[in-house]
């Protein structure tokens, strides 16, 4: 039997059903670090005994829960592979992206049972996090490619402006300072209490000095975010393009908010959470501004062309 074809739109939605999923596994992923549940199954890709399925108890469920997980998403990843493959027309680029999915979501499983089965140890932890944000980068890529004409001419007036090269280039920086507080972040969760079970080797480094360097890490990605926004204000961009740099902006500010409080409260678990969850949404937001500099896009920035792009879609909706 062969599957059926698949238009444009409705790939893209099936490019976006994989971001949602990539984004998900890497909060429940948090929830077993900070539920110390990250030995619940000691054994991989068994739990524990050679069982599959976990016991009915509380740290190993959570891992248990955490693993099914991982294979739905790589179901999602499947099926943005086989869905570049029916897109008709169909686009190779689209497909060695979603081909990069499945490569991350197998290297993951490896490292996720690499990072079981020695302990937790600190390293193992960082990258199985900094890996989850490749995939994202991939993710975000992809569904923005999915949205894209096809061919090197989308025609009509969409290419009518497109940021400079020193724009890009400062975009560019932007989105490295954001890597930059990522791989930071991850070094001061490592030197701090929540390692996924209380036995777990931590980072010997003094909490407060690492995060003075995250802090300053993300001064220096508002900074540019906010010269980048300026000059693009100075060269009167497109509206949806503004737009996504303010979504930028007001997501970091509420991510360092929620990044102080958690401090100087001690780092409690939920919104040490919470943390993890909006810098996946910062880690979106800033690759989503930086694909907007050199996507195609209308001439007047007043105009608001249709989209299938939920995100967009609830930006440009007047209020």
């Amino acid at each position: 039997m062969r599957l059926p074809t698949l238009s444009p739109p409705a790939y893209r939605r099936v490019t976006l059903v994989a971001l949602v999923a990539l984004t998900f596994i890497i909060v429940s992923g948090a929830a077993v670090r900070l539920t110390g549940s990250g030995l619940g199954c000691p054994d991989w890709p068994t739990c524990a005994d050679d069982r599959v399925v976990a016991p009915l108890e509380y740290h190993a469920m959570v891992e248990f829960v955490n693993r099914t997980v991982t294979g739905l998403v790589s179901l999602a990843v499947i099926v943005a592979v086989l869905g570049s493959l029916r897109r008709q027309p169909r686009r190779r680029d689209l497909t060695w992206l979603s081909l990069g999915l499945v490569g991350g979501v197998i290297g993951q499983i490896v490292l996720g049972g690499l990072t079981v089965l020695f302990e937790l140890k600190p390293g193992f932890v960082m990258a199985h996090f900094l890996v989850s944000m490749v995939l994202l980068f991939d993710a975000v890529v992809l569904h923005d490619r999915a949205g894209r004409p096809d061919g090197p001419d989308p025609g009509g007036d969409a290419v009518a402006w497109t940021a400079d090269r020193d724009l890009r280039l400062l975009g560019s920086m932007a989105v490295a300072a954001a890597g930059l507080v990522l791989f930071l972040g991850t070094v001061v969760t490592s030197s701090g209490p929540h390692g996924g079970d209380e036995n777990a080797e931590r980072l010997q480094f003094a909490l407060p000095q690492v995060a003075r360097l995250h802090g300053a890490a993300v001064v220096v990605f508002l900074g540019l975010t906010v010269v980048v926004l300026l000059r693009l204000r100075a060269a009167k961009a497109p509206t949806r393009v503004l737009r996504r740099g303010e979504l930028v902006l007001a997501v970091s500010v509420a991510q360092a908010a929620i990044g102080y409080i958690q401090y100087f409260n001690g780092v409690p678990a939920l919104l040490v959470g919470v943390h993890v969850a909006g810098a996946a949404a910062v880690w979106i937001a800033a690759l989503r501004f930086r694909l907007s500099l050199s996507a195609p896009t209308p001439a007047r920035p007043e105009a608001h062309p249709p989209t299938d792009d939920p995100v967009d879609a609830q930006i440009s909706t007047p209020t």
